[in-house]
């Protein structure tokens, strides 16, 4: 006998602090780990995976778990372990997702739909998106801004060397569904799952 397959999550990922907003819309299998989510993160948000991370639903906190943080009252559960389905449990869920935690990127995933298993479809998929990701090592929020607001001003003392960290190919406007969806299909795409 064949076991249903698993539900599909349309999330919606917004870039917190970000005017207009970065944001980036996937579907999902329901069943994917915290592990897998963030794999596809770094990649919709343009990240390099340099950093540390973690994801917060609720009292919960869900990432690679670090005995030290025993020590200070935390415990986080194992990403490698929670499904998706574990903690984000209907429509209009809201979890949090850091990553860097010197800069503190901070993600609002929010689960918009739950979606019927397409055969046809490779998950995890990106459906959209809006802006480029800030580069790593900016300094955050304030960080990002003021380097946009060099790079778009020749005349400033630091633009060149704000150039050349960030390199001439970045472009803050930019963001390819394609090229997103070229890089997930080889680093996530899972065989189809019967597993709920």
């Amino acid at each position: 006998m064949t076991k249903p397959s698993p539900d599909v999550y349309q999330l919606k990922i917004t870039l917190l602090g970000t005017k207009p907003p970065i944001w980036r819309r996937l579907l999902v299998p329901s069943n994917s780990t915290f592990e897998n989510l963030h794999r596809a993160l770094q990649i919709a948000m343009g990240w390099q995976d340099y950093h540390l991370h973690q994801f917060t639903a609720g009292r919960r906190h869900i990432g690679v778990p670090d005995p030290d943080a025993r020590a200070t009252g935390m415990h986080i559960e194992n990403e490698r372990k929670v499904r998706l389905s574990d903690a984000i449990p209907e429509t209009g869920s809201k979890i949090l997702y850091t990553y860097d935690f010197g800069d503190s990127w901070d993600h609002s995933i929010v689960l918009e739909k739950v979606l019927p298993w397409d055969p046809t479809t490779a998950y995890p998929v990106c459906l959209g998106g809006k802006l480029a990701g800030p580069p790593e090592d900016c300094g955050g929020i304030p960080g990002f801004y003021n380097l946009l607001e060099t790079l778009a001003d020749p005349d400033s003392e630091e633009h060149e060397s704000m150039l050349e960290w960030v390199g001439e190919g970045y472009d803050p406007k930019a963001f390819s569904i394609v090229d997103v969806n070229k890089e997930l299909a080889p680093a996530l795409r899972q065989p189809i799952s019967r597993k709920p």
